[in-house]
Parts: C-alpha cells; structure tokens; sequence
C-alpha cells in the first residue's frame, strides 16, 4: 500500500497531495456516487437492542426510551368475523420536571407525553374507550377518515366518557390530539399521540422506532421556551437511543411543534429513504434534512454503515439546542 502524504492540520491540501490520496478532478465524484445503499430491504427480523437499565423514567408509566419503541396495538376482538382493536385512553394531568429548574404542569393521555402510539392494520374496526379525568373538557380527534359523530370535536366534561368507534383507514402515519379550543393550548400541554395504520402487506422488517417533535410554552406567552423529543427535553442527549450498525431502521417521525411555522429533522452522518404520511410503500426522495409543518408526519428509513454516536435535530438551530436534540447509539452488531 502506498504511504499517504504527511497533511498538516488547517492548511489547504497541494494538488500533488490529492493526486496522491487519489481525490484530485473526478475521483472525488466517482467516490461518492460509488457508494451503496444502506437502506436495502431486509428479509430476517430486525434485532433490536434491549433497553439500557440507565435510561430512567420521569415519571410513573413514563419513560421516554421505552415510549421510542413502545406500540399499542390495543385488546383484539373479534365480532362478526371481523378485527376489533380496542383502546382505553384516560386524559389527565401530571407534574413533569422538564429540567432541574423547570416543572410544567402537563395534560396528557395514559400520564404521558406523548400520548401511547396507537396501531392498528388497514381495515381493522378501532374502539378507543376516551375517559376524561383531566380537570377540563378534552376530546379525541383522529386524523383519518371516519364519520362526523367520531370526529373529536364534541366536548367531553371532566369525569365524562365517550366511545370512538370507526374503521382504520387509510395506512399510513397519522395522529390524534385533543380538539377543544384554544387548541394550540391543549397540543402544547401534551394532549397529542402517534396514530399508525400499517397497509395490508406488512413493510419489510427493520428497528421501528417512534419520535415525536414538540414544545413547551412555559409561561403561557403562545411561545415555546423549551423543546423536546417524546416529551422531555435533551433526553436522548442524556440517554442516546442504541441500534444495530447496518439494521434498518424505521422511524416514524411527527411535528408537533405549536406556535412555530415549520421545523426540520435531521440526521447527522447518513441519509434517509423519505416515504410522505406513511401513505407509500416505496420512498419519494433521499435527503438527510427534510422540512414539516405542524401536524406533518411521515415514514424515513435508513442504516448505519459506521459505530458511534451521531446527533439528530431540526435545523433551527434555537429549537435543538432549547431541548429538541438526541443521539443514536449505533452498536457493532
């Protein structure tokens, strides 16, 4: 093998120490274009990591690195030959320590933020049993397609219950939050959760993991001070997420910043396959950033060549670093 030229740190490379590294004119490009995929389809079940005995939780039934891959697919009946998912959701309110000096006063469903990841398959009939017990009127409002009558936009009382009863469809990432006015207050006190439909034919396996974008507006002034990922700031800064080196990993990601016109995700060292709403079986584009409105939710896919710990975080740049930042973990495998 040739011995590689001596290079000093901050100085410019000469043209003779490129042409020795072998990146002068277009071996540069060609390198890169030569690169395989990493997110290539996957036939054996996924290994997934167990959860480390170090990442805490916040507080009673609340813990963020358990929420990052915890999926509810509700009590199954069947009636009438037909699929019955029932879930039984309790709105409430929960003290959270956010940091060291700051407690917030949470509403939220199941005494968490976000709420649990629903999950169901396309075609199965969706009971979500809704007990109010929050101190104010709260609903349920499904994105999807259903009738009026289960729209979530009818004011349940404190100590009140109601039945939501309708057909998961169409497949895809979706959401719920509560639908009473102001909204944006509700939203941003917690009342929110993931919402998923999986299509007909299951995707192919991979590490699927739940990340939910949010902020916490701490002095009632309609704007964020404080910003998190699964509903406590620098959490996964604190406790990064593991996974396998080459597993593909399925995230499923959902903006539910307030008061904010837009936030982006991104991904440090790696690219990800980018399938818009979950409402796709094969991805539209490839990019490491990628920007949504609030209530913009969608599927990314991708897999780490390379150990290490690597950052993700929207590119506003006050958002991350006020709370919404984290890192992956990746473990040789």
């Amino acid at each position: 093998m040739p011995k590689l030229p001596l290079i000093e740190q901050g100085k410019p490379f000469s043209r003779r120490q490129l042409i020795k590294l072998g990146l002068a004119g277009a071996g540069v490009a060609g390198a890169a274009l030569a690169l395989p995929s990493l997110t290539r389809k996957q036939t054996q079940p996924a290994k997934i990591p167990p959860l480390s005995s170090e990442a805490p939780a916040v507080a009673a039934g609340f813990n963020p690195m358990a929420i990052v891959r915890d999926f509810d697919y509700g009590t199954v009946k069947k009636e009438n030959g037909r699929t019955i998912r029932e879930f039984r959701i309790v709105a409430g309110t929960t003290k959270l320590d956010l940091n060291s000096a700051v407690s917030f006063i949470t509403w939220n469903f199941n005494g968490r933020v976000p709420g649990p990841t629903l999950r169901a398959k396309e075609g199965d009939r969706v009971r979500v049993i809704f007990l109010n017990n929050g101190g104010h009127a709260h609903t349920m409002h499904f994105h999807g397609i259903h009738r009026a009558e289960v729209d979530g936009i009818r004011p349940v009382r404190n100590g009140a219950a109601t039945i939501y009863e309708f057909d998961a469809e169409p497949y895809g990432v979706h959401l719920y939050h509560c639908h009473i006015a102001p909204v944006t207050r509700h939203i941003s006190k917690g009342l929110y959760g993931m919402f998923i439909i999986d299509p007909p034919t299951a995707r192919p396996p991979a590490d699927e993991m739940v990340l939910v974008m949010a902020g916490y507006d701490v002095n009632d002034d309609q704007r964020n001070e404080l910003y998190a990922f699964n509903g406590l700031p620098d959490y996964y800064m604190m406790h990064p997420i593991p996974i396998y080196q080459n597993q593909l990993i399925r995230l499923y990601v959902l903006n539910l910043i307030e008061f904010e016109a837009a936030a982006t995700f991104h991904l440090h060292a790696n690219f990800f396959d980018v399938y818009p709403t979950g409402m796709t079986l094969t991805p539209t584009q490839r990019t490491d950033v990628i920007t949504m409105g609030t209530a913009e939710r969608h599927i990314l896919e991708f897999a780490y060549r390379y150990p290490g710990k690597y950052m993700f975080h929207p590119h506003q740049d006050a958002i991350a670093e006020a709370g919404c930042m984290g890192l992956f973990d990746v473990i040789e495998s």
